[in-house]
């Protein structure tokens, strides 16, 4: 067994969470975020206005009660996406950054709305909420996989024998 492989008390730990926060991919959920935003408000004040005007009693409710969750999931989404931009940016800490996130609901935003409902309601608002669903579910996975990792180094700072144990481990071949 070779004794290069592991790490040596001099190298830095890689901080995998900062580095996907502000990697390309973040830079694209938050661009495909923030278009969604604006597609989404366009439809709504234009053509959205006009297709629930022309919907029945019912689903025109369904229309109103749709576009509301689609409305309230986006300012969600947009509220994790603009928490985690500023911490980018340098103008929140990360510990800033968790106690705001306490406020944003990334899974209770609402569940799917079911397809029986989605039939009944115009192409356009369909395919929105579809989207937005698609969006909720990369940004739960980016904030778990940030947060774990936060949540790990955040352990390891304060159990400083932690890492001590793992250096150990690695040598041996043994898993944690």
């Amino acid at each position: 067994m070779s004794h290069e492989s592991v790490p040596s008390m001099a190298e830095p730990t890689v901080a995998f969470g900062a580095r996907l926060a502000s990697s390309p991919a973040f830079k694209d959920l938050f661009r495909d975020g923030m278009s969604l935003v604006e597609e989404t408000a366009a439809y709504l004040d234009g053509p959205g206005r006009e297709e629930s005007r022309a919907l029945d009693r019912g689903p025109a409710l369904a229309y109103a009660t749709e576009s509301m969750r689609l409305t309230t999931r986006l300012m969600q989404l947009a509220s994790w996406l603009l928490l985690q931009r500023a911490v980018n940016e340098g103008e929140l800490t990360q510990e800033q950054a968790a106690q705001e996130k306490s406020k944003v609901r990334l899974s209770s935003v609402g569940a799917p709305t079911p397809a029986s409902i989605i039939d009944e309601l115009p192409p356009s608002l369909g395919v929105l909420i579809g989207k937005a669903m698609r969006l909720q579910e990369r940004i739960v996975h980016m904030d778990r996989v940030l947060f774990s990792q936060q949540a790990a180094e955040a352990e390891a700072q304060v159990n400083p024998i932690s890492g001590q144990i793992d250096l150990l481990a690695s040598a041996f071949g043994i898993r944690r």
